[in-house]
This record gives structure tokens, sequence and C-alpha cells, in this order.
């Protein structure tokens, strides 16, 4: 999957998406939840929202097209989010003691349209705190989610996280943005 050349993480060529209000108010209050579970450090749940091909994408620079012409701060598949998650979970990880606590902000929710496999695109902002040793640090940015329709819910099939700084020198992440 990794190394899947196929995985579109494109969002040109769109169809346009007629969204009820009732529908746009359920999308944003995903995205809120997502946000919510990842600042309470629940990763279980977090990992149930996504499909089972999802990726987790941060670009390296601006305006990157794809993660496999250019490296990127992030390109993970279940397995590798499963990875992060175990270690951060770890009761003797000294670089989580005390644990990373954060507080994301998520607005400006725009419905962009429908990709070609019938994924709704979603563009937000957000602005996330983090807490690490002492030291507060600002995020910014904005997230682009493709969410597949599931029931009357959405599964994530793909979030980029797009850094204002992206191609700035960062300290480590160790906690998903």
């Amino acid at each position: 999957m990794l190394l899947d050349l196929d995985f579109d993480v494109s969002t040109a060529d769109l169809s346009p998406a007629e969204v009820p209000a009732d529908a746009y108010h359920r999308i944003s209050q995903f995205l809120y939840r997502e946000a919510r579970l990842l600042d309470e450090r629940r990763y279980a749940d977090w990992q149930a929202l996504w499909t089972a091909d999802g990726m987790y994408w941060m670009p390296r620079v601006q305006g990157q097209e794809s993660p496999y012409d250019h490296i990127s701060l992030f390109w993970e598949d279940r397995m590798l989010r499963d990875v992060r998650i175990r270690r951060l979970e770890h009761p003797r990880n000294w670089s989580q003691q005390p644990p990373t606590r954060s507080a994301r902000l998520v607005g400006a929710v725009e419905i962009e349209g429908v990709d070609a496999a019938g994924n709704l695109v979603v563009h937000s902002t957000f602005q996330m705190t983090e807490w690490r040793k002492r030291q507060p640090r600002q995020l910014a940015g904005r997230y682009t989610h493709k969410l597949a329709a599931e029931g009357d819910s959405w599964r994530i099939r793909m979030k980029r996280v797009d850094l204002v700084n992206c191609d700035d020198v960062h300290d480590v992440f160790e906690v998903f943005v």
C-alpha cells in the first residue's frame, strides 16, 4: 500500500456535490469528533474511523501533488498508524512521559466535491496546540479528507495535512496532527 502508485491522492476533476444542510452538519460533526478523539488520545476509536486502505499524508513541501515523487513528513497506512499508536500508548515510551497533550480547533469546513471513486472531498482549516515536555507548540494548516460513505456516516479514505510551515525544520512529531 505504501508504494501503491495507484492510490488516488488527487482532488482534481471532482464532480460537484449537492449537500443538504443536515448532511453538511453531520460531516462537520464527524471532523470535530475526529479532532476530539485525537485530543483525548483515544487512538483505537480514531483508527476505527478509517477505511481498511485509508492513508494519512503530511506533505513536506507546499503544493506537493504526490507522496511518490517527493519525500513526505508522513505517508502512513493502517499498519504504520497501528505501530505509532502502540508506541504512543506503551507505558515505557520515555518520550511520552508525561504524555503529549493537544487541543485542536477545526473550522472553515468546505465540501469541494466527489472524486471518481465516490469519495466526498472535504477541506477544513485547523489550529493545534501541542504541549510536550513543558513546551507549547503551535501548528496550523489545512486538512483535506476523502470520506467514503458508510451507512449514514463516513470513513476516512485519506487525510492530508498541509501545514502552513511544512517546509520548515520541525521537532519530532509524536502524535497525529
